[in-house]
């Protein structure tokens, strides 16, 4: 095992893990203290959002590497996107989300996913207004599709999603929609989602370009 490479995913893991339970703070990221020392008049609380996603990003960079994979599955790192999908902030949601889908390349993660109920979390990213974050998920989502989860991941609300994604003007979502309608979806399923939905996904709209 490379310990370097661990030690340096373990630091990047706590320097996002900044607040305990009580919501106080525990670790204060190297670049707070850089930043502060450039513009020492900016609140705390922008250099700690920018700190996380800068931190967040380097962490969904190296899930795109097998390598990482174990050491990720060691530090928890999938439960901590999973986690992070829920917060309020889009650009650490887009990073979330683009590292999941980096990991459930690899069955074992795929796995941990799927029985982390990992599923609804990235469905509930297809309601994102940014573009990155809804081909992420569109993708994790094919990523994700096995015989025991197509149940979930081509449920209606989602190939009514897609339908409605095919007809984007954006290309790259549309191409991308209409390859999960046509290699992962039935045609019962598509023809139900079309005469209910008549290509409207009520409450999903469509990112921004």
């Amino acid at each position: 095992m490379e310990l370097g490479r661990l030690e340096y995913l373990q630091a990047l893991v706590t320097e996002f893990q900044v607040t305990d339970s009580q919501g106080n703070p525990r670790h204060c990221c190297l670049l707070i203290f850089f930043r502060l020392s450039m513009f020492p008049h900016t609140p705390d609380a922008s250099l700690l959002a920018e700190a996380k996603e800068q931190v967040l990003a380097n962490l969904a960079n190296f899930a795109y590497d097998p390598k990482n994979y174990e050491y990720l599955r060691q530090l928890q790192v999938l439960d901590l996107f999973l986690d992070t999908l829920t917060e309020d902030s889009e650009t650490l949601v887009e990073f979330a989300i683009g590292g999941l889908c980096n990991l459930c390349l690899d069955k074992t993660n795929k796995d941990y996913i799927l029985e982390a109920n990992g599923v609804e979390p990235v469905i509930n990213c297809l309601s994102s207004s940014n573009e990155e974050t809804v081909m992420s998920a569109v993708t994790t989502l094919m990523y994700l599709t096995t015989p025991q989860s197509r149940q979930q991941t081509t449920a209606l609300p989602v190939v009514e999603c897609m339908l409605r994604f095919s007809l984007s003007a954006n290309r790259r979502l549309s191409n991308l929609a209409t390859v999960f309608l046509e290699d992962y979806c039935t045609p019962p399923q598509v023809e139900e989602a079309r005469s209910l939905s008549k290509h409207t996904a009520v409450g999903i709209p469509l990112p921004k370009d």
